[in-house]
């Protein structure tokens, strides 16, 4: 939770570039693009929702992520400016049930790399006799479904209990192997299928008004994926170089998401042509191949991509939370174990994933809390206090952004007033037999509309009823209080026996005791 030392400080440009082109190729954001064909749109029409999808994802990330450059902190602390310092625990615990929720869905996504994986070498395992009860939602392979779930999961638990710096190998290995995997298939699927035939001959099922609202839910979907990241990017730019360094991230997510997500749509039109149905989970159109060697290897891939983009994205971020929550009970180890059973076991995935609609009612259903979050946060800085915000008055507890006891109750009337109105639509989508009215299409861009609304809301209550004591003159910045040659004074082995809990009063000597 400390400020980022100057030592550690050392992501460049090309870091970033290279961390999201190895995010940007992930099952899910293949199923997203996919799924848009499954519910009834074509690829000149969900294209561009991806496209228009990221280029706003790459604004926000931008811009919370510019103040993780200039503030040094994480998410858990700067969130305290904004939110109150007691209040701004709500948003920290629902980014990381959001994450939790996340690594269950990716975990049940390596469930189906390792069962195609284990078909290809025996192919006998597709016939293991079910005796799982059909509203598991899982019968379609049945006992070897869960076999597969479990296996994953005793496979990805052990990376777990590592630091990032010590898997960084898996992912070099990953952003080698996934990206010539996946134009393999998009080369297998124009192969298989011209594209005057698949991808250029697939039409729209849906018309007028259905279209309009598929095309927005299709958009909000693509939001939802990375729109989370737009809240916590400071856990991630607190460690660049500069802060111009983060400014590639406006280019390369746009560009590495549209083109892995075209993938996903070239060969789900392949697949159209070649099995009748859209198959929209790229392990469901590997389970048709006769290829075996083929269907091995490329399972292999998709189970490099998921385990990776599960440690980083997913676990780490529950745990970061976690951590911040009980930290004198749990740390970063303990943070993924328990994320490790909450979301691969309590969470259910494979009832999420059991059909498209309900993969995007999922993905739609927690950016009406995380698009309000991203509008208070990026309104708070930039537009109410312009930047001018103190670094150590966040680490206390009676200090200046306390607020009223410990809440901004702005925000708090904020989140309230912009998430109350798309909730009657996030129940019509967990259950379509009650009637909500028209309102319910409020939650198909729910993303979109809580962002601008908690902007306009936020900054209009922040106007009227100015918290005056949160305004400073000058910005107060870690580098001003710790200067910068006292913030190298703890080492990488400082840093290591932090991580494995060994603590002295010598090792934290460089950190000045910031946090305390």
């Amino acid at each position: 939770m400390d400020p980022t030392p100057l030592h550690l400080r050392t992501w460049s440009s090309w870091s970033y570039v290279s961390y999201w082109f190895s995010d940007a190729s992930n099952i899910a954001v293949w199923e997203v693009a996919s799924s848009m064909l499954a519910i009834g749109l074509s690829w000149r029409q969900a294209l561009p929702a991806i496209v228009v999808a990221y280029c706003i994802t790459a604004v926000p990330i931008l811009l919370t992520g510019t103040i993780g450059t200039r503030l040094r902190v994480p998410f858990s602390v700067l969130s305290r400016s904004s939110f109150g310092f007691w209040f701004s625990y709500f948003p920290v615990i629902t980014r990381g049930i959001i994450a939790m929720s996340w690594f269950g869905i990716q975990t049940y996504n390596g469930s189906e790399c390792i069962y195609q994986m284990l078909k290809a070498i025996w192919p006998s395992i597709a016939h293991v006799p079910n005796h799982i009860p059909a509203s598991s939602n899982t019968t379609s392979v049945g006992n070897a479904r869960m076999m597969c779930y479990i296996l994953y999961w005793l496979l990805q638990f052990p990376f777990m209990l590592l630091s990032p710096q010590k898997i960084r190998y898996l992912f070099m290995v990953k952003g080698v192997i996934v990206p010539f995997a996946w134009l393999a298939m998009v080369i297998w699927a124009f192969i298989k299928v011209p594209p005057s035939v698949g991808l250029f001959a697939q039409h729209a099922t849906v018309q007028g008004s259905e279209l309009s609202w598929a095309w927005l839910t299709a958009l909000n979907s693509a939001l939802s994926l990375y729109c989370g990241y737009a809240v916590n990017i400071a856990d991630f730019t607190r460690y660049a170089t500069h802060e111009r360094a983060q400014y590639s991230q406006a280019i390369i997510i746009p560009v590495a998401f549209t083109l892995c997500s075209f993938a996903g749509l070239a060969v789900t039109s392949a697949g159209i042509v070649l099995y009748g149905s859209a198959l929209w989970d790229p392990l469901q159109l590997i389970d048709q191949w006769d290829n075996r060697a083929a269907a091995f290897f490329a399972s292999f891939a998709f189970l490099l991509t998921t385990i990776g983009t599960n440690i980083s994205a997913n676990a780490l971020v529950a745990a970061n939370d976690l951590t911040v929550c009980l930290p004198k009970y749990i740390n970063i180890r303990r943070g993924q174990v328990i994320c490790a059973f909450i979301g691969g076991w309590a969470f259910c995935p494979w009832e999420v994933l059991a059909k498209a609609s309900g993969f995007l009612s999922f993905l739609s259903g927690y950016t009406i809390f995380i698009g309000p979050f991203v509008g208070i946060m990026i309104a708070d800085y930039w537009l109410i206090h312009r930047g001018r915000i103190d670094v150590p008055a966040m680490y206390q507890v009676y200090g200046r952004y306390r607020y009223t006891f410990g809440v901004n109750w702005r925000a708090l009337a904020t989140l309230v007033i912009c998430i109350a109105p798309a909730m009657p639509g996030l129940v019509h989508s967990i259950n379509p037999s009650i009637n909500v009215g028209g309102i319910h299409n409020l939650f198909a861009i729910g993303w979109i509309f809580g962002f601008w609304s908690a902007f306009v809301v936020y900054s209009v209550l922040s106007m009227l009823f100015p918290a005056r004591d949160t305004y400073v003159e000058k910005a107060v910045l870690p580098d001003d209080v710790i200067p910068p040659s006292a913030s190298c004074d703890s080492t990488d082995e400082d840093v290591e026996k932090l991580d494995k809990g060994n603590v002295t009063p010598e090792t934290v000597s460089g950190l000045h005791g910031f946090h305390k």
